[in-house]
């Protein structure tokens, strides 16, 4: 019986959002194509000549799995210092909202080596993947230098120009340093599983952060609380514990990259500066880049629109950007799965695959998290108390949970209209779109709504929800106009 109704649910699914256009799927076929995209064992002409749900499933069943984990790192982290108290939550989302201009570097050098190595991939250039793959990795050391001795240096002036006051300064210095200085294994972190992604090798990248999240849950309540008669370290422990966990993911990525176990692979020919290529590297990952740095830098604004709020509503809300990251993460598996197939396919000369690959990413990322704001909407006081019981805290964050969550259905879309842009090389377009949607809109909504209208955290909630929706709805329109199909990586 409960076979019966499984087929049942699923022969439902497939003729409610149409999924037979693309070949069918059986349930069975979904589990053993799950099984090989897990386990590594795809090949590469899978992607762009084989049955096209296979090929999604193959691609985003780990990219899932590997944003999963992602995103694991943060409500972990705030689940054990969120047991401190009050202030600590608010130092870690000030912190973190400083740190989000680093994974802006570490994101948008990501988005251009998966379009460059997808594209080389997909073409059977192999060589020249690898040498590109060279490229990001020395771009990445670079920018890690050049960002952790200010980062370690100027943590205090940092948090007080972000509205810290004195209390909290003194309190998270010293975790705001460690974590700014050790954003190498984030920038490399990144790099490297863009590398894996734009392959096809989509399960190395999974099972460099169940390895390095496996480390991190172990070793946070460790440092955070002590063991024994050592008492720990406090708020600083979980800065150790994080770091230590991203450092030990690059190392297994450089043991599989290095040794030849990879699909693009280096050899000593290819160790080397090549200044086209990273000048064309440097040119793609620059829209990238100015992407989530634009996003990232709203979000710092809306975090300095709720210090005006007091503790408590900082805390809140960076609770409830925790688990609408937690949530939101798993979608942009589905959306770097499509970035991956539109590059390797246009590459391989095939872009009406390449539209249909993305289209029915697009499918299913709606249905799921059509579901999931639902389902976010009815445990949202659950989820928020379990990290913090003050009744305050509880009430804002549930507010946030609630109110984002309505843009759910337009926030996956857009994750994946806007990847698989990045994904054939368009990245300017994004880069325009988040100009206008977090920039333009968003930062003047967000003030407008919480202090002129007097709306508080709600107005900032709002605003949030609005503006991503109006992304998706602008990048569908790029997407439909099809330029990206025929731009030159």
């Amino acid at each position: 019986m409960p076979s019966s109704f499984v087929e049942f649910f699923w022969n439902g699914l497939r003729r409610a959002f149409r999924l037979d256009e693309w070949g069918g799927l059986g349930f069975r076929d979904f589990l053993s194509w799950t099984r090989q995209g897990l386990s590594g064992k795809e090949d590469a002409k899978e992607l762009t000549h084989g049955l096209l749900w296979k090929s999604v499933v193959l691609l985003s069943i780990p990219m899932m799995a590997e944003m999963l984990m992602e995103s694991v790192f943060a409500v972990v982290d705030m689940y054990f210092v969120s047991k401190l108290g009050v202030q600590e939550p608010a130092i870690v989302g000030i912190t973190e909202s400083v740190l989000m201009l680093m994974y802006s570097l570490a994101v948008g050098l990501s988005v251009g080596l998966t379009a460059m190595i997808s594209r080389r991939v997909g073409e059977g250039r192999y060589h020249q993947a690898g040498l590109t793959a060279v490229q990001g990795l020395a771009l990445s050391l670079g920018l890690s230098l050049v960002l952790a001795l200010p980062g370690i240096w100027f943590a205090g002036d940092v948090l007080q120009l972000m509205g810290a006051n004195p209390g909290l300064i003194a309190k998270g210095e010293r975790f705001a340093a460690i974590m700014y200085g050790g954003n190498l294994s984030i920038l490399w972190l990144f790099a490297l599983n863009a590398i894996f992604r734009g392959a096809g090798n989509a399960s190395l990248a999974m099972r460099t952060l169940i390895l390095a999240n496996g480390l991190n849950l172990v070793l946070d309540p460790l440092f955070i609380f002590g063991l024994g008669s050592w008492e720990g370290m406090g708020l600083e422990g979980a800065a150790v514990a994080t770091n230590m966990g991203r450092f030990a993911g690059v190392a297994y990525q450089l043991y599989y990259f290095l040794g030849g176990k990879s699909r693009v692979r280096i050899f000593k020919q290819q160790l080397r500066l090549n200044a086209f290529l990273l000048n064309r590297l440097v040119k793609l990952s620059s829209g990238g880049v100015v992407q989530f740095l634009i996003e990232s830098a709203s979000w710092m604004f809306l975090i300095r629109v709720m210090t005006g709020f007091g503790d408590a509503a900082l805390a809140a809300y960076t609770i409830a950007f925790r688990i609408i990251v937690f949530t939101i993460l798993p979608g942009w598996g589905l959306a770097n799965a499509a970035a991956t197939l539109a590059g390797q396919n246009i590459g391989a000369g095939f872009p009406q695959r390449a539209r249909e690959a993305v289209m029915l990413c697009l499918r299913l990322n709606v249905a799921f998290y059509g579901l999931l704001s639902l389902f976010l909407w009815w445990a949202s006081p659950w989820l928020a108390q379990q990290f913090n019981p003050n009744p305050e805290v509880v009430k804002t964050a549930t507010l946030g949970l609630r109110v984002i969550s309505l843009g759910y259905i337009f926030f996956s879309a857009g994750m994946v209209f806007g990847q698989s842009l990045n994904g054939a090389g368009d990245t300017k377009s994004p880069m325009f779109i988040n100009l206008i949607a977090f920039w333009a809109i968003q930062i003047p909504l967000a003030f407008v709504l919480a202090n002129t209208l007097q709306l508080g955290p709600l107005g900032v909630y709002a605003s949030i929800a609005f503006c991503h929706s109006l992304y998706a709805l602008m990048a569908g329109w790029v997407f439909r106009k099809g330029r990206w199909a025929k731009i030159s990586v």
